[in-house]
């Protein structure tokens, strides 16, 4: 009698044991999709550095977001639909990326929208991805909501590389700088910038890219939609 409830206390506790380890596994597959990573690209496309980001990309299986500038898509039609068909997002920036033009009302930033999406969409790039120049915190709630009602939705980023503030950066000042203010973050937008004097962002991008795959992260785009 004492050996048959010593097998049932047995089968008990491994039903129950087997019961915990498949409730948990979702639960942790769950916590790892968290984290996620967007890098995203503002300012270009441009002739130099443009073209090797999208290298170092497909050459590290990633993706990113590239929100454009019009005037600088004009003499970089290809170069743009090169950044869309690799799987890349394509976001719009402006287009002059003049700010006392653009912020003198919502209607003149809503025109400027418009003048860069009527451009990518002859280019056969549809997007309703916005990001404001500066960052929708140099704006006030009139531009954001005149942004929204027409259907856009803007993207600002929570990390950066300082790539547009340090002068004359190393890159391992901008791996840092991209590293600390990312923090512990289970989603990070990471703003760099690809223009023409950007080399050090090119030449950090390898390592931080590498950084946060070994740190488990997922690389993501923004849905264009």
């Amino acid at each position: 009698m004492n050996k048959k409830l010593v097998c049932l206390c047995s089968f008990l506790f491994f039903l129950l044991s087997t019961c915990c380890f498949f409730h948990l596994r979702p639960f942790r597959t769950f916590a790892e999709a968290e984290k996620s990573i967007y890098l995203t690209f503002d300012d270009g496309p441009s002739d130099r550095i443009t073209p090797k980001i999208l290298d170092v990309l497909r050459e590290e299986g990633v993706r990113a977001t590239f929100f454009v500038v019009g005037r600088n898509v004009e003499t970089r039609k290809q170069l743009t639909r090169r950044i869309l068909d690799e799987g890349n997002s394509v976001g719009i920036h402006s287009y002059s990326h003049r700010y006392g033009q653009i912020y003198a009302s919502p209607e003149t930033l809503l025109q400027d929208i418009e003048k860069c999406g009527a451009l990518l969409n002859r280019l056969g790039i549809y997007t309703r991805l916005y990001r404001f120049p500066g960052g929708s915190s140099m704006v006030g709630e009139n531009f954001k909501t005149a942004v929204r009602k027409k259907g856009y939705a803007y993207v600002d980023w929570n990390a950066l590389c300082g790539d547009s503030e340090i002068k004359n950066p190393k890159p391992s000042e901008l791996y840092e700088r991209a590293i600390r203010t990312a923090g512990e973050k289970s989603t990070i937008i990471m703003l760099f910038h690809d223009t023409t004097d950007k080399d050090a962002t090119l030449k950090s991008l390898p390592f931080i890219i590498e950084h946060y795959k070994t740190l488990g992260y997922r690389f993501c785009t923004f849905d264009m939609a």
